[in-house]
């Protein structure tokens, strides 16, 4: 408690001991503002990509297609016996034949609106809607391979599993370099506190002579740099919420591109940044001016 209070009042004959201006100064300032700011765009990154992990794993593990590969002539029939085996299997929900417009839909990103479908080779496509416990995918292949021959089931599972595995690899991708930001932040601010040290080695040997101790002297580049450390993140933080907030908003043209700023009470958690830039500043300077201390004894 004592050491929190002499963190947050301070001393001010101690405080006399770091300079407060010059080139440490903007060294922190700089780097705890510029980390935040990184950290707040890592942060949005590892939730977006969980929301998009989370959310195409729920929209595709219930979904699938089946295409009828059939003869014109054939189609309509095929199609009817597949909706049947369908409607009789246990654990489809749903199954639903595409009508022509919406087909044509489908492909219209491809080869433009107003596809003649036809005078074109296009397989009927089924959508199948998977119930609580799911259907036995290789049972219904084999029972559509013996009554429906142009019948292809695609549960979309392989391609499925790489698309939910790049968005959990991307969720991991931004929580290391959440821990690089904090490992680099914590680097950079030793180092300007072993500057400021050798800066000060003529003042700290005279507050050695007239009695200061280690302890105290410590505390007062400690309390500098940590406070230095908590502006600057505090900045960042702001200016990082600011440009999250004016990215653009999830959008299904947009796909992963969009939606990768904060949603509901998660806004809140940047604002966990700055107080933890204090203590890899507190811990990093304490052990700096410690093992510097104790060089120039």
């Amino acid at each position: 408690m004592n050491a929190l209070r002499a963190l947050v009042i301070g001393d001010a004959q101690a405080d006399r001991v770091v300079p407060p201006s010059g080139f440490t100064a903007q060294l922190t300032l700089f780097v705890s503002g510029a980390m935040a700011f990184l950290c707040v765009f890592a942060l949005a990154l590892s939730l977006a990509s969980g929301r998009v992990a989370t959310r195409w794993s729920d929209e595709l593990a219930r979904a699938a297609t089946l295409r009828i590969n059939a003869p014109a002539e054939q189609r309509v029939a095929q199609t009817e016996a597949a909706l049947q085996i369908l409607r009789q299997t246990p654990g489809v929900a749903k199954a639903r034949a595409l009508t022509t417009d919406e087909q044509a839909a489908l492909l219209a990103p491809w080869f433009g609106a107003g596809i003649p479908l036809d005078t074109l080779p296009v397989p009927q496509l089924i959508e199948v809607t998977e119930d609580d416990p799911g259907y036995d995918a290789q049972g219904l292949r084999l029972r559509l391979q013996a009554e429906v021959p142009g019948a292809v089931l695609d549960d979309h599972a392989r391609w499925r599993r790489p698309l939910v595995e790049a968005a959990i690899a991307l969720r991991r991708l931004g929580v290391v370099s959440i821990l690089l930001i904090g490992g680099a932040m914590g680097a950079m601010i030793t180092l300007a506190a072993n500057a400021a040290l050798a800066a000060n080695a003529q003042v700290i040997e005279v507050l050695r002579l007239v009695g200061a101790q280690d302890s105290y002297i410590a505390q007062a580049f400690v309390r500098r740099f940590t406070l230095r450390a908590l502006t600057g993140a505090a900045a960042g933080v702001a200016l990082g919420m600011i440009g999250v907030f004016l990215m653009p908003e999830a959008s299904e043209e947009g796909g992963f591109l969009t939606g990768l700023g904060f949603q509901s009470w998660r806004w809140l958690l940047p604002l966990i940044i700055p107080p933890v830039a204090a203590t890899v500043a507190f811990v990093a300077t304490t052990r700096a001016a410690r093992k510097r201390l104790g060089e120039l004894a």
